[in-house]
């Protein structure tokens, strides 16, 4: 399927939480039009009402493209709202964590073209990175897919899904390890001195900082710490501390989550 396919014959979304309208934004901002979105979600948001798409009513016989953006926990009440779409005429591509392509093919019946997908929350400003598999019959439409979820960061291609538990706890997860990173380095800095808000701000400033240079310089992260890492110096201090122990922690965090997408997903 290609983009003219797709604004002919219309996107559904079943969801518009948080990442729905992240996505929605950055279609609207140049790949869509209004007219060509209909949504379904039982709580829309004063933004979502005021893009001008369609709310829960005139949906299309057989859209283009069905997106499935709803929490994993909430599946069951409402994928029986777009079991119409089944048949393999629609391209289903979802967005929430944990649902298997089998899941989707047991519902929509086989031959349905279906991409899965796993974006994570940095996707609000534009900054997300979201890994994409298919079944055989959704292959075809990877590069739509990608296109649109372009729209808000960057698009990786796995080679078989079974990789996606362990995107989902590096990339879909990662943030939040992030978030807690910046916590943690605040209060230290609050130990040694400084007032909450001035150690926050310098938190956050650093890792935002760093992370844009790690993702920007052609240098590998493990040079870029040597760059900034004097013999004897004070950093040399720190990592003596940190590097005893961050990498088993790290890999003990995204075992834990990757276990747990594979729990949901079973």
């Amino acid at each position: 399927m290609d983009m003219e396919t797709l604004k002919r014959r219309g996107l559904v979304m079943l969801g518009c939480g948080k990442m729905g309208s992240a996505m929605l934004e950055g279609w609207l901002k140049g790949a869509l039009d209004p007219g060509d979105v209909f949504v379904i979600d039982p709580n829309p948001s004063e933004w979502l009402q005021g893009t001008g798409v369609t709310i829960n009513g005139g949906l299309p016989e057989q859209p283009g493209l069905l997106i499935v953006a709803v929490k994993p926990q909430m599946m069951d009440d409402a994928l029986p709202q777009v079991g119409q779409f089944g048949g393999g005429g629609t391209l289903v591509l979802s967005v929430a964590a944990g649902v298997t392509i089998a899941r989707y093919e047991k519902t929509f019946g086989g031959g349905t073209p279906v991409i899965r997908a796993i974006p994570n929350t940095p996707a609000a400003v534009g900054r997300g990175v979201t890994a994409i598999v298919a079944n055989d019959e959704g292959a075809p439409s990877l590069d739509l897919a990608e296109h649109l979820l372009n729209a808000v960061g960057q698009t990786v291609r796995l080679e078989s899904e079974d990789q996606m538990d362990a995107v989902t706890g590096v990339s879909g997860s990662g943030p939040a390890y992030v978030f807690h990173m910046i916590e943690c380095l605040a209060k230290a800095a609050e130990a040694e001195g400084l007032s909450p808000d001035l150690a926050m701000a310098l938190a956050k400033a650093t890792v935002g900082g760093a992370g844009q240079l790690a993702e920007d310089s052609p240098k590998a992260p493990s040079t870029l710490r040597e760059d900034v890492t004097s013999p004897n110096g004070t950093t040399q201090a720190g990592l003596d501390v940190l590097m005893a122990e961050l990498p088993d922690l790290m890999k003990r965090t995204v075992a834990a989550a990757a276990a747990r997408s594979r729990e949901l997903g079973a």
